[in-house]
């Protein structure tokens, strides 16, 4: 939008990384040496690690535009959040070997016999990993197990990690002490200084045909510093916005209060507890070391800022009880249920099984509840009982005074059944 009212040939201060505006500051520069020595070793592991948008991507990409196609054949992952697995796939496909329907073995065959087939031909497998912070401890082994894959006494595979400070705690940890000894190199790419920062902002204006237009006041670059931390991506950011800002207002200068202006906006679009922002004051050089103990605030506004934090507690304090209360209803109704569920597995444990009926001899009459009796009359009563049994129950003569007595006072008749006193009972002959 503004480049053609700038005069501008490209975008100078673009998001996206491109090596052909890499500035090389002493940080760029020491580690741009580190790749060039892990090249010249051709084995082992180089780490470059720096924070988000220190210009690791736009290093590597200048590396890979150096190389010698010829003889350094080169594979690069940027999607890292993988498995062991998936990450052996990922590998093969940056050297362009066929892997679908292959297991781990024989990923593992086909990637050693394309290492193998490019030494044979002159050339090294180079295998740059970006963000390599998002590597878990599984795949980075992985990564080291391919660094195995020889040739004699040559290495085929060499490998670039580079990745956000994360991954140096990653290199730390005790499972990873094997990479580590296979660790050729390594450096930490830090922010740039305020000098270098304004070379930065001049090199990539000068890179898009800039000739003066806008102007850039020396005043500008502190803030520009101050802002940034001396982070290259966010010095892009910056610098968008304040071109843009130029072009919308149709001025051809940038100075100190065209910084602070922006750095407003962009602190208000950004700010995470609401609308307002921080002023734009706190952008400027010594801004960040001011004694808060010498600042002079009113007591009133002391007291209505204490009121409002002893509300918002209260309120914190409410809504965590509920919350609680909530909680211990759903846990005493959980309770009540498995305790009800106990108790009817409990009673299914006690309950009496149900009982096998008992055996009786078959009898032709039942005899009434009987009253107390005389001996003769019981013996008589038995006698007449015992006359009743069926044919089909063989009770033999001898037996049946015997259990006479026995069953008389269960069987003694009624006093209407009862013969006449002094005369005994004839008892009835069982029928043939």
């Amino acid at each position: 939008m503004y480049e053609a009212f700038f005069g501008f040939t490209a975008k100078p201060f673009q998001l996206n990384p491109d090596p052909a505006f890499y500035f090389g500051s002493r940080g760029h520069r020491r580690a741009m040496a580190y790749l060039d020595y892990g090249l010249h070793q051709s084995e082992g592991f180089i780490v470059i690690t720096g924070e988000v948008g220190a210009g690791k991507t736009t290093i590597l990409r200048s590396v890979l535009d150096r190389l010698d196609p010829d003889k350094v054949v080169a594979g690069t992952l940027v999607s890292t959040q993988l498995g062991q697995d998936d990450i052996l796939r990922m590998v093969a496909q940056a050297f362009a070997v066929p892997a679908r329907g292959l297991d781990k073995a024989g990923l593992l065959l086909a990637l050693e016999t394309k290492f193998v087939s490019l030494a044979a031909q002159g050339r090294r497998a180079l295998l740059i990993v970006d963000e390599a912070q998002n590597l878990s401890a599984d795949a980075v082994e992985e990564l080291r197990m391919l660094s195995n894959f020889q040739l004699e006494d040559h290495a085929l595979l060499q490998s670039f990690l580079v990745g956000q400070p994360e991954f140096r705690d990653i290199m730390q940890s005790p499972q990873m002490q094997q990479l580590r000894q296979r660790v050729i190199a390594s450096y930490h790419l830090g922010p740039m200084d305020a000098e270098e920062t304004r070379g930065y902002v001049m090199h990539r204006l000068r890179h898009a045909g800039w000739k003066g237009d806008p102007q850039f006041s020396d005043a500008a670059f502190g803030p520009i510093y101050a802002w940034s931390g001396g982070v290259p991506r966010r010095i892009n950011g910056l610098c968008d916005r304040l071109l843009l800002a130029a072009y919308l207002d149709e001025r051809h200068e940038i100075g100190r209060e065209h910084v602070a202006a922006v750095i407003a906006e962009l602190r208000e679009e950004f700010a995470p507890r609401g609308p307002q922002s921080e002023p734009a004051a706190a952008a400027l050089p010594g801004a960040g070391q001011v004694d808060l103990r010498r600042l002079q605030v009113p007591p009133e506004l002391l007291k209505r800022f204490a009121q409002h934090a002893a509300v918002a507690d209260v309120q914190r304090i409410e809504a965590r009880l509920g919350v609680l209360e909530q909680s211990v209803s759903t846990l005493v109704d959980t309770l009540n249920a498995l305790l009800q569920a106990v108790r009817v597995e409990q009673g299914r444990a006690v309950a009496p099984a149900p009982r096998a009926p008992a055996v009786r001899p078959a009898a032709t009459t039942t005899a009434p509840a009987p009253r107390p009796a005389t001996a003769p009359r019981a013996a008589a009563s038995a006698s007449a009982v015992v006359a009743t049994v069926p044919a089909t129950v063989a009770v033999a003569p001898a037996v049946a005074p015997a259990v006479a007595p026995a069953v008389a006072p269960a069987v003694a008749p009624s006093p209407r059944a009862a013969a006449p006193t002094g005369t005994a009972a004839t008892p009835r002959k069982p029928s043939s």
